[in-house]
């Protein structure tokens, strides 16, 4: 099973703004005589699109085996048999953004929320959002299309385990 991560409208705003901001303030800097200036804003647009190609959420796969999280430079995989359990759950406006993206790309990065405690997320929408606990005490706010279809799947595999 294979579902696309969506991005919200706020989502594809930010990301356009944003991105737009950064690369117009790096050809800004490039056409100055300041040569130290655009090195070190070619270093930092090239930290933020790496750290956005390495964390942007593309799709959630659950297969026998793992629920993986496709990303466009890297896959994170998760063992069926390190969750201990999922339940649908949207993050609150209460969440606070630790070290990651609040929209630029998606939501990615660790959180951390009162009734939650601290988890990595990986989503879009907040409207679409599961939550994964493993054996071992790790968190994630998952996100993709058909929410409820992929938690009641991973309940299914999980009880075969």
């Amino acid at each position: 099973m294979k579902k696309r991560v969506e991005f919200s409208t706020y989502c594809w705003i930010i990301t356009a703004i944003t991105t737009v901001v950064i690369c117009g303030v790096f050809l800004a800097t490039i056409k100055t005589d300041n040569n130290i200036a655009a090195y070190i804003w070619g270093a930092a647009v090239a930290v933020l699109l790496l750290s956005a190609l390495c964390f942007m959420p593309l799709s959630i796969y659950l297969d026998n085996e793992s629920l993986e999280i496709k990303r466009p430079l890297m896959v994170k995989s998760i063992p069926l048999t390190d969750i201990a359990d999922v339940r649908l759950c949207a993050p609150t406006m209460g969440a606070k953004r630790i070290c990651g993206s609040g929209g630029w790309f998606g939501w990615y990065g660790w959180f951390s929320e009162k009734d939650l405690g601290k988890y990595f997320a990986y989503y879009g929408k907040a409207s679409d959002c599961f939550f994964v606990t493993l054996k071992n005490g790790k968190k994630y706010m998952l996100g993709c299309k058909d929410a409820p279809g992929v938690v009641n799947a991973i309940k299914e595999k999980i009880k075969l385990k």
